[in-house]
């Protein structure tokens, strides 16, 4: 039966198979749900449309969900995400419908997002909130067959926090980012060794000895900054909040405005989740050489247009992730990944392990959705603390780490107050 799809090519499929199964091994809390799913099919008959970053983890993710008996459909979360034999592959081996090419212009991208809602879908997926901004946007006709939607990623549950306090969300979101074994772990471990993979992929420059000014100290930040001195760079932190630059501080690393870091930093990179972290200013007093790139979901971190129209004509592909712009003084200022997310963009995201706690979390949430989206309100809702610790602890069984549990007179003792000093 042939699948409605538009990939890159899918004769790439046989290699996209091997390098899911390959990952695949390396997830093992999503491998036991997906055991539970296929005999239980807790998602039998749910249409679930995912707007994702098409990669091996994410497919071993829709695979699961397709073994609970939903009906899966994939479009890419970013233009230079997509992994085409494993968007290939999910068409081929699995008869998933997948809308995602890497390097795909903005329209495309659009019109990909687009036909994944004509699916219909029950439940939404998203990584970065395009597919509830669309349907809220422009597909209106399709929001009374949605029962609720899942969050992955920060930058996604700040806009839904934002339509939710507008009274504009018109269906109950998990925030699956603000659980503990997401954002604790996917943000820190993965994001801060995906990331710093990325730039050296692009760049194949020795981190050690050079400036990395980091733009921000969330968790994301937190994991680039501490990778980064893992690799001997010299960690500069930028940051608006107080507590998060104190605690950047007493961690260790130097902070201050960006204004001061730019002239310093010989490479830069933001995970803010806000625009214009690096702007016009910054660009005039960069050494020459700089190398500027983002981890943050959307490319609006980097202010480009002022980049591109402060540069003396187009820039020069001088790498296959690496645009040199030139200054009318002659510097040069290197953009990696077109400003997009630099650890999809030149890499392969997260590794699987961590990706196998972020993806337990998407799955037991669809399931929760399923089961409790007429209880719930038109808002933003954290997963269940019950879930968080369920994934926890498959992880630490399947790391074969065993912890203690509190003995009865232990929980009684946690449970009074008459007991003091």
């Amino acid at each position: 039966m042939a699948i409605d799809s538009d990939i890159k090519d899918i004769n790439l499929a046989p290699g996209g198979r091997y390098r899911i199964e390959w990952a695949e091994r390396d997830m093992p809390v999503l491998r036991q749900i997906r055991k539970r799913f296929a005999q239980e099919k807790p998602l039998q008959g749910t249409r679930l449309a995912g707007c994702l970053h098409v990669t091996t983890e994410t497919a071993n993710l829709a695979i699961t969900l397709q073994a609970g008996g939903a009906e899966v459909v994939l479009c890419a979360s970013n233009p230079l995400s997509t992994q085409d034999d494993v968007a290939a592959a999910l068409v081929s081996h699995y008869e998933i419908p997948v809308y995602a090419i890497k390097g795909e212009d903005n329209a495309t991208y659009y019109d990909h997002v687009t036909t994944a809602l004509d699916h219909k879908p029950h439940i939404t997926m998203d990584d970065g909130a395009d597919l509830v901004s669309t349907l809220h946007k422009s597909r209106t006709e399709l929001i009374s067959d949605v029962i609720g939607g899942t969050e992955e990623t920060t930058t996604g549950v700040i806009r839904l926090r934002a339509m939710a306090k507008e009274g504009a969300l018109k269906f109950p979101v998990l925030a699956v980012n603000d659980s503990m074994t997401k954002h604790l772990f996917d943000n820190r471990y993965g994001t801060g060794q995906s990331t710093i993979d990325g730039i050296v992929r692009a760049t194949n420059l020795l981190l050690a000895g050079r400036a990395l000014v980091v733009g921000g100290y969330g968790w994301c930040s937190r994991g680039i900054a501490m990778r980064a001195r893992g690799m001997g760079a010299n960690v500069i932190v930028t940051e608006v909040n107080p507590l998060k630059a104190l605690e950047a501080v007493m961690d260790g690393f130097r902070v201050m405005p960006m204004m001061e870091a730019a002239p310093i930093g010989d490479i830069f990179v933001t995970s803010t989740g806000d625009i214009n972290v690096i702007d016009r200013q910054h660009f005039e007093v960069m050494k020459n050489g700089a190398v500027v790139s983002n981890s943050g979901h959307f490319n609006v971190e980097i202010n480009i247009p002022a980049l591109q129209e402060m540069a003396e004509g187009p820039p020069r592909r001088v790498r296959p992730f690496v645009e040199q712009y030139t200054m009318p003084d002659g510097r040069v200022i290197n953009l990696l990944g077109e400003g997009r997310l630099i650890n999809l963009a030149a890499a392969e995201g997260h590794p699987a392990s961590v990706m196998d706690m972020s993806f337990a979390n998407q799955a037991l949430g669809a399931e929760f959705m399923l089961s409790n989206a007429k209880t719930l309100e038109k808002r933003v809702y954290t997963i269940p603390e019950e879930i968080d610790m369920e994934i926890a602890r498959l992880k630490l069984e399947s790391m074969g780490v065993q912890i203690d549990t509190l003995s009865p007179e232990q929980d009684a003792y946690l449970n009074q107050w008459q007991e003091g000093t």
